[in-house]
């Protein structure tokens, strides 16, 4: 970091010091040992550069953890964090950060930036299976020499919680570190993530709670810029794409013919290590994803090669039965409104952003109930 320009504040270097602490206790706790089979009760000691500055803040980020994992954190912050580096500032053209993950959604966020004329830094997580696109996708937006690709390094003996409900916050230290390189306060941080997804709603009751995941969840993102407000960490989180459908953000997206030639390229699939590299085509983001095609240009527009191609394939399929799962939660949605179906989901949300995030999610499931009924399963 040092040797790269990087100078980031006390305050900035500790956040990635809990980030990354929260992620190791995050894999190294399992859940099945756990009274209930999942919620863990888990007590943290961090090492901070200044753990003073944090005392205020350990019950706001305790309960943070909670809302994004589901589970109960004690936290002790305490002395003897490694210091941050103190690299000499290099010149830099960036103004923005924005998150690359190989993702359909993080895709359209860059073009869109660059399309605006904004100029961001893309920061990565090296994975084995993006990490090639990550690179391709930085460099067809004319971004490559800013392109900052990353890895939290995590690594004990022994059994791995695969659950990762924490996984998200090794992304944000990197993108605040990142933030730290490019001059003029506060900068923005751009997650691009459609805001079904965002919010993420249970399909089936039995999907309540941290089972369904809150890694964009814009409470938690509320609650991780209140942190770093309070911090005096100046950057700005933003979810641009919030109160879009991911089919709206491909049909609304700023360069069409740059995104026709790669977003079937991009990666989307829950199960995409169990299938060896390839889309299943039955896992909600798999099902999000063709769902987001057939609204942008019609049955023959996507190309991803898909495990299963049709949602009452007869093959069998590794894990839930999420096609059955959203099957029941657009006819629930029918049957009962789409308030009865969301239940307290938006209970986070103000009363003037409410009925946006709730004609987000309706317009989401309709687009899940065209895919639907075009396979035949309704």
């Amino acid at each position: 970091m040092k040797r790269k320009g990087y100078s980031p504040s006390p305050a900035c270097w500790d956040f990635v010091q809990l980030c990354l602490a929260v992620c190791a206790a995050d894999l190294a706790c399992l859940r099945s040992t756990s009274a209930d089979g999942w919620t863990r009760t888990i007590d943290l000691t961090v090492a901070m550069a200044e753990p003073v500055r944090w005392q205020p803040w350990i019950a706001h980020v305790e309960h943070m953890l909670k809302v994004l994992t589901g589970d109960y954190w004690t936290l002790h912050f305490v002395d003897g964090g490694q210091l941050p580096p103190n690299g000499k500032p290099r010149p830099h053209d960036s103004d923005c950060v924005s998150l690359l993950s190989g993702g359909l959604d993080s895709l359209i966020g860059g073009i869109d930036l660059v399309a605006q004329g904004r100029r961001p830094m893309f920061v990565s997580q090296l994975a084995h299976e993006d990490s090639e696109k990550q690179i391709r996708y930085a460099t067809a937006l004319g971004r490559s020499a800013t392109h900052c690709q990353w890895s939290h390094k995590i690594s004990f003996t022994g059994q791995r919680e695969t659950s990762t409900r924490g996984r998200s916050l090794a992304f944000y230290a990197f993108a605040v570190l990142a933030a730290s390189r490019i001059p003029g306060m506060p900068v923005d941080i751009f997650v691009p993530e459609n805001g079904f997804i965002c919010i993420n709603p249970p399909l089936v009751p039995g999907r309540m709670g941290s089972l369904s995941t809150k890694t964009t969840h814009p409470l938690f993102i509320r609650q991780m810029q209140q942190l770093l407000d309070g911090l005096g960490v100046l950057v700005n989180f933003k979810l641009p794409y919030k109160f879009k459908t991911k089919g709206e953000m491909l049909s609304e997206c700023q360069n069409q013919a740059q995104l026709n030639q790669l977003a079937a390229t991009t990666t989307s699939c829950g199960r995409y290590r169990t299938y060896n590299r390839t889309h299943c085509g039955r896992c909600v983001p798999c099902m999000i994803r063709r769902a987001s095609f057939l609204k942008w240009g019609g049955p023959n527009k996507d190309t991803t090669n898909y495990v299963h191609s049709n949602l009452i394939s007869s093959a069998k399929s590794s894990g839930p039965d999420d096609p059955m799962a959203a099957a029941l939660a657009v006819l629930a949605a029918r049957d009962k409104s789409i308030d009865r179906f969301l239940g307290a989901s938006l209970a986070f949300a103000t009363a003037s952003e409410r009925p946006f995030y709730r004609q987000t999610l309706e317009k989401g499931l309709a687009e899940l109930e065209a895919l639907l009924i075009g396979d035949g399963l309704l």
